[in-house]
């Protein structure tokens, strides 16, 4: 309810006087979208790292703009052969006589420059002096980039399927997750209410309490393997909304805890699963994490870590 009044959804509020509510700790605001959208953002802030940098370039690069790119570093390789032709003897050579300045010299530099990117290799025109090592440069890079062009084209309308049914897979677990999460603090309250009574059956307790940390472990663990895979990409409303229900699922469930009467006895599989939730649970955290989060999201991740430093 909190998120939803502060992402500015409409409430309706009953007759009568005002009950004050204590809504516990909200954190920092969401963050907007240029659109307007309030936690239409993603969850994580970017973070610079020079190994991704060339293999996302790729990905952003359309398989046009990939060409120009590869048909640019033609052109350009060619003038540089014969800018060394000018320079004297770092040029090339055809039958023996070196390439001169004039536009025929040109025209071999760009045709010698064409036939190293694409690897033929017909030995008519041979490199001089540093001219060998552009003509090295050239034909790594220019068959790399001709390998992309060749990959986008093949791949194009494979990735596209890929990303969707990834795309809706993924959502699909996301909203379980959240439902989940609502059916676990759901559970934990319905138990805690039972112990609230004069005369409480134990084994009802046992069972569903082991049943709901059991559901509250799974959620978890995807939520933990969410924060650690860099390349799942996620919005900062659905994962602030995700965060949120789990500090408010562990709070519950520190508090039941507490509330247990001296004569209960927690089986062997619940203790397994609190020290697996604990240790789950402490690793999220705003400095704990690999990646860098938005304030608001780091707040409900130290927040969890508190909360399960109190679970005994």
């Amino acid at each position: 309810m909190a998120d939803w009044v502060e992402s500015g959804g409409p409430v309706e509020s009953a007759g009568g006087a005002a009950v004050p509510i204590n809504r516990g700790p909200v954190g920092p605001q969401l963050s907007v979208s240029p659109d307007g959208m309030i936690g239409r953002v993603p969850a994580r802030l970017t973070r610079w790292r020079w190994h991704d940098a060339v293999p996302e370039l790729i990905d952003r690069l359309s398989t046009f703009q990939l060409f120009m790119v590869w048909a640019a570093t033609v052109l350009f390789c060619g003038i540089g052969y014969w800018l060394g032709a000018v320079a004297g003897e770092h040029g090339l050579m055809e039958a023996g006589t070196p390439l001169g300045s004039n536009l025929h010299g040109l025209g071999g530099a760009l045709y010698f420059s064409f036939v190293t990117a694409t690897s033929v290799g017909y030995g008519d025109i041979i490199p001089l002096g540093i001219a060998r090592a552009i003509a090295v440069t050239e034909s790594v890079t220019a068959l790399l980039i001709f390998g992309a062009v060749v990959a986008k084209f093949v791949s194009h309308r494979q990735d596209e399927l890929v990303r969707e049914i990834h795309r809706v897979t993924f959502d699909e677990r996301l909203d379980r997750v959240q439902s989940n999460l609502h059916v676990v603090i759901s559970e934990l309250l319905a138990i805690m209410s039972i112990c609230e009574r004069p005369t409480m059956p134990l084994h009802r307790v046992a069972a569903r309490l082991d049943s709901a940390v059991l559901l509250f472990l799974g959620e978890l663990r995807t939520t933990h393997d969410l924060l650690y895979q860099p390349r799942l990409m996620v919005e900062e409303g659905v994962l602030s909304s995700i965060l949120a229900n789990l500090a408010s699922a562990l709070d519950v469930l520190v508090e039941l805890l507490d509330c247990l009467p001296a004569e209960f006895r927690r089986s062997e599989p619940l203790e397994i699963a609190l020290k697996n939730l604990t240790r789950l649970a402490k690793d999220i955290c705003g400095t704990c994490v690999p990646e860098q989060y938005t304030p608001r999201l780091t707040f409900w991740m130290d927040h969890i870590q508190e909360s399960a430093g109190r679970i005994r």
